[in-house]
């Protein structure tokens, strides 16, 4: 046990959330729990991740959880460990949720991005009832940026995903590219999310201003009698030189499309047994096929390596490195297992100083000196 990487998950504690401050103490070896000296509170190993006050095996939810993000149905999973499926469902819920967790912490953080290419996918649920889930994928590094459930393909659904592409991307930078199909709703969703206030010091609301550098192409293909007749790029914002210093370099040329996102697509509904086409394993809840992509999409960012990504490796080692998304993204040095993505803590937010009028004692200025963050 090493007390040095562990950090104290009271939220109400002064060190809450960081790591090497010399605060946490090994409290029961045997039960694997560390104790905080700060606000003195003992908390297990398993606190923030997906096996915490669970009984079974770790190596069991390890293996389920392996099964369901590369498409296994449930109903296998019951027959072949013998288990029940709300307790199937319940480490689903477990598991997803935590992935979004390790998505929102490690992805979405502010950092330059080139070509970013966004899609839909149509399901069933059950009782006929038809679901969308629209993704992003960041074309470079194939890292998946995010994605969003719904019933309906409508500008909400479209909106929750460009705005995880918003916290993602740094205002800073050559640039970002968006390529999308001919649905016309992106072009207004994404005008409308890309903008910031430009404070005036007048008072009423700030006049709202577009960020510069985003440029946006559509892709939309015309088909007759059922097969494919061509292919129309429109250029909707931006110059065709900075739209082309932006794309995506193939090797000996090549044209703007939307065939990273759609192979994407094609990733996700092996993976997802709910979105595989004519399935008989249909999702009950839109909730539980969010789950199951964010525990897809992180696994496959973190734990999948990618064929277009691998370099060639040193003379006398290895022929070819293989590399993640998150990877050539820059946000792991190595490939994740399982267990490891599944026991990634991530750390709450620090703690900060209560607001009050007037100026701040002396004691309160010495705790805000130590672990505040201003």
């Amino acid at each position: 046990m090493d007390s040095t990487q562990v950090f104290c998950p009271n939220d109400a504690c002064l060190a809450c959330g960081q790591v090497g401050q010399g605060n946490i103490t090994v409290h029961d070896r045997k039960k694997r729990r560390y104790r905080c000296t700060v606000c003195e509170k003992s908390f297990s190993e398993r606190k923030g991740t997906p096996f915490y006050r669970l009984r079974t095996a770790t190596e069991t939810v390890v293996i389920v959880l392996k099964l369901l993000s590369h498409g296994c149905p449930v109903q296998a999973i019951v027959f072949a460990f013998g288990l029940d499926e709300r307790t199937v469902m319940a480490w689903l819920e477990r598991g997803g949720s935590h992935c979004q967790q390790v998505h929102e912490h490690l992805v979405e953080q502010p950092r330059p991005l080139g070509e970013v290419q966004l899609d839909e996918i149509r399901f069933k649920l059950w009782h006929q009832v038809v679901g969308w889930m629209a993704l992003a994928l960041e074309v470079p590094t194939r890292l998946w940026l995010g994605g969003a459930v719904s019933e309906h393909r409508d500008a909400a659904l479209l909106r929750r995903v460009v705005e995880q592409v918003k916290r993602a991307s740094s205002a800073l930078g050559r640039g970002l590219l968006f390529v999308t199909d001919g649905l016309s709703t992106y072009v207004t969703v994404i005008k409308a999310v890309f903008r910031e206030p430009a404070p005036t010091g007048q008072p009423g609301r700030p006049p709202l201003i577009e960020w510069p550098r985003v440029h946006m192409v559509q892709v939309v293909k015309r088909y007759v009698d059922g097969k494919l007749d061509r292919i129309e790029r429109r250029l909707v914002q931006g110059s065709a030189q900075a739209i082309e210093a932006l794309r995506h370099a193939v090797p000996g040329g090549g044209v703007l499309n939307t065939a990273f996102i759609e192979r994407f697509n094609g990733t996700m509904r092996s993976h997802l047994a709910a979105l595989t086409r004519r399935t008989r394993a249909l999702a009950g809840q839109i909730l539980r096929v969010e789950w199951a992509m964010y525990l897809t999409g992180t696994v496959y960012n973190f734990c999948c390596p990618h064929d277009s990504l691998k370099r060639p490796g040193l003379v006398g080692g290895h022929r070819w490195l293989s590399r993640t998304p998150a990877m050539a993204a820059g946000l792991a040095d190595h490939c994740w297992g399982m267990e490891e993505l599944l026991t990634y803590q991530v750390p709450p937010p620090r703690w900060r100083p209560p607001k009050k009028s007037g100026r701040p004692s002396r004691e309160l200025k010495v705790l805000m000196a130590r672990w505040g963050t201003g």
